[in-house]
């Protein structure tokens, strides 16, 4: 519950501090309005920690250069076509805090470009309406520390709603964008969007396509950082945007028969993302979010629906639906410009997700162990979250073994790793070794010669450098 009068001293302290007295001083001793706008001012009413600075003034860029240069240690001008002046202003005991000053908007889109048309505005009140939410659209003036909320953002704050300043037909029209916003910050707030902002989201869901893929996976990135993404993702999913851009998300909701009889898909991906967060958190207390390991759990599942069978007597395969998921992700992130590195981590998540059942119907030698933690790779830790998390069967003794036998495979990688330097799984004979021992230059057999070594590491552990030339010999020999 919002208490107002904690908010307001909360405000007071933002606007006391020294790096926003040191800026409100010096654009009112040169004649500009300044307010802290946005995010910073809804934070302070709710009691959330407040990052990153954000001021807007009446003053144009190189106005706000002129002010802000002497006050600090670095500024840049990167934002200067949409107003933004950024800098980092000194502290008075040493130290700096980056803030960011932008000139008061009136932004407007033609509905077909992906770049918004700016146009500087001249009066605060305008600028405020034409932000995403009322929640988003409030302002401290400084010095003077006077609130502004043109559009009610108070009482949604105290309702916990999400709306837009302006008609939401208008507003998503101007930014389509806004419409993913609404999924994250309903996440990130715990907020409920208005009704006629769902509305609005469900009939201009198309027009999402117009906004870059770069835009849209910076939003879809903040939504899985939140400590819930659930809920953005339902609603996103029921107003039928996740089609437009990840559109195997909702095919994960399968038509499930009163003959053929499996789980919810959709809603195990769900319970799994849900559980692989509260998993990284016990594991990983203070860590920041692990996108990847998130947007893995979310995925995991994916190539089901394209490899269901419908078998006789009611039961339901998904054979390979690991490996077709992990091609179909592979895909789709390319497409959402995820970076190279990110997509391979993902998609290895997802093609190995099964591997560990096998473990569980029957224990595996020490060879099939290592073998796990090799195709794991860098992977081994967010791949012991996912496959914990994958669990989501009602039946308690199940759920039981399962975690169990994970619980059974984690302490043997530990133990083989301390045996054997498990985390290195090299030969003990490197390529430079092998053409020695066998008298041969550089070329395919090198290779095939080392991955025999690497076989003999993985089904028998470590064997010395002498017992590992002579079994080489030996390969080499029945080579004839």
């Amino acid at each position: 519950m919002l208490n107002m009068a904690e908010g307001v001293a909360r405000l007071g302290a933002l606007a006391t501090s020294p790096v926003v007295a040191a800026v409100a001083v010096a654009f009112e001793e040169a004649g500009f309005e300044l307010a802290i706008v946005g995010g910073p001012v809804r934070d302070a009413l709710l009691g959330r920690t407040t990052h990153d600075l954000d001021f807007t003034t009446n003053a144009r860029p190189d106005d706000i250069l002129r002010i802000v240069a002497p006050l600090s240690t670095a500024h840049w001008d990167i934002g200067r076509d949409f107003g933004t002046i950024g800098a980092r202003i000194a502290l008075p005991g040493g130290g700096a805090e980056q803030v960011e000053i932008t000139t008061y908007r009136a932004d407007s889109y033609d509905g077909v470009t992906r770049k918004p048309t700016v146009e500087f505005g001249d009066t605060l009140e305008g600028d405020l309406v034409r932000r995403d939410f009322t929640v988003n659209a409030m302002a401290l003036r400084v010095p003077s520390q006077k609130l502004v909320d043109p559009s009610g953002g108070v009482e949604d704050l105290l309702g916990r709603r999400l709306r837009t300043p302006a008609d939401p037909d208008v507003s998503f029209g101007d930014d389509p964008l806004r419409m993913l916003r609404a999924a994250r910050f309903a996440s990130q707030l715990e907020f409920d969007v208005d009704a006629d902002t769902v509305s609005a989201m469900h009939q201009l869901r198309e027009s999402i396509r117009i906004v870059s893929a770069e835009r849209i996976h910076g939003e879809l990135v903040r939504l899985m950082q939140t400590d819930d993404p659930l809920r953005g993702i339902r609603l996103l999913v029921e107003t039928g945007l996740m089609e437009q851009f990840l559109p195997e998300i909702p095919a994960l909701r399968l038509e499930i028969d009163e003959h053929h009889h499996h789980k919810d898909v959709y809603e195990h991906s769900l319970t799994v993302v849900r559980q692989a967060i509260e998993l990284e958190h016990e594991r990983h207390p203070g860590a920041a979010p692990d996108v990847p390991l998130r947007l893995a759990a979310l995925l995991h599942d994916i190539g089901k629906p394209a490899t269901r069978r419908l078998e006789p007597g009611g039961g339901v395969t998904f054979h390979h639906h690991d490996i077709k998921g992990a091609r179909m992700a592979r895909k789709r992130l390319k497409e959402l410009r995820f970076d190279a590195a990110t997509i391979d981590k993902i998609t290895a998540l997802i093609e190995l997700h099964l591997r560990f059942f096998g473990y569980a119907e029957g224990a595996w030698t020490d060879s099939a162990v290592r073998r796990y933690v090799r195709d794991a790779g860098d992977e081994l830790e967010r791949l012991h979250i996912l496959t914990r998390a994958d669990v989501t069967t009602r039946n308690k003794r199940k759920a039981s073994r399962l975690a169990s036998a994970y619980d059974d495979i984690e302490r043997r990688i530990a133990e083989l790793a301390a045996q054997e330097e498990l985390d290195a799984m090299r030969p003990e004979l490197d390529g430079n070794r092998i053409q020695e021992v066998l008298g041969i230059g550089p070329g395919r057999e090198v290779g095939e010669a080392y991955r025999f070594l690497l076989d003999l590491r993985l089904d028998e552990g470590v064997l010395g450098e002498v017992e590992a030339e002579r079994r080489l010999r030996e390969w080499w020999s029945a080579r004839g």
